[in-house]
């Protein structure tokens, strides 16, 4: 199974932006991940199109979009335009499921769907075979730094079920919430291939040798 780090520039130094995307370049995390939010679906804001394009500039790592929206179906096209390759979307945050999908396919990028703490997985089980990944919130969207929640790991077991159970070996499983190298071998067993980190790689005193780290535990 793979392993793939990927590193939310949310917890990035804004003032060195273009110094830590060039280290992430450096490091053995596949992807940048890139939390975007809007004050309602989550109570916070965060940054929008201006920011994706230096990101896009400074390295040629998957970009991995998290839309933290309402109405995402307004905006997918564009965020696969700035440069997004995967876009992923909350469940709870639309009733055009379908239509969100469609559009970031057209769009040419791959699918997500994200579940909230609160949201069972097996909503998601008709739109499965539809998506390229799943996003397993393993703390309340809209902050860093949050304390992860060890419910996200049966989340990751259940989904990992049900790949298996409808030959899906390509869905990817991916978990986003207060994870670190104390917990990423309990969710890489469980299932998970992507593991979100923002504050345990940049707030390491090494972010490399922590991304390395999280990869072989």
């Amino acid at each position: 199974m793979k392993r793939i780090i990927a590193p939310s520039v949310l917890s990035a130094d804004f003032g060195n932006l273009e110094r830590d995307i060039k280290m992430l370049d450096r490091s053995r995390a596949e992807w940048v991940h890139i939390d975007v939010m809007d004050g309602v679906f989550v109570p916070n804001i965060s940054f929008g199109f201006p920011v994706m394009k230096p990101i896009r500039k400074a390295t040629d790592k998957v970009l991995d979009v998290h839309l933290m929206i309402t109405e995402p179906e307004k905006y997918v096209t564009r965020f696969v335009e700035a440069g997004a390759d995967y876009v992923t979307f909350h469940y709870e945050a639309t009733d055009k499921i379908d239509e969100c999908i469609e559009l970031i396919r057209k769009a040419g990028a791959k699918v997500g769907i994200s579940i909230k703490p609160g949201t069972e997985p097996n909503v998601l089980d008709e739109l499965l075979p539809k998506l390229d990944m799943v996003l397993v919130m393993s703390v309340e969207p809209g902050f860093g730094g949050q304390k992860f929640m060890p419910s996200s790991i049966g989340k990751c077991e259940y989904l990992t079920a049900k790949k298996r159970e409808l030959g899906l070996d390509e869905l990817i499983i991916e978990v986003d919430g207060g994870i670190s190298a104390s917990n990423s071998r309990l969710l890489f067993d469980a299932g998970a291939e992507a593991l979100v980190a923002g504050s345990s790689v940049f707030g390491a005193a090494d972010p490399e040798q922590a991304i390395v780290d999280m990869i072989n535990s």
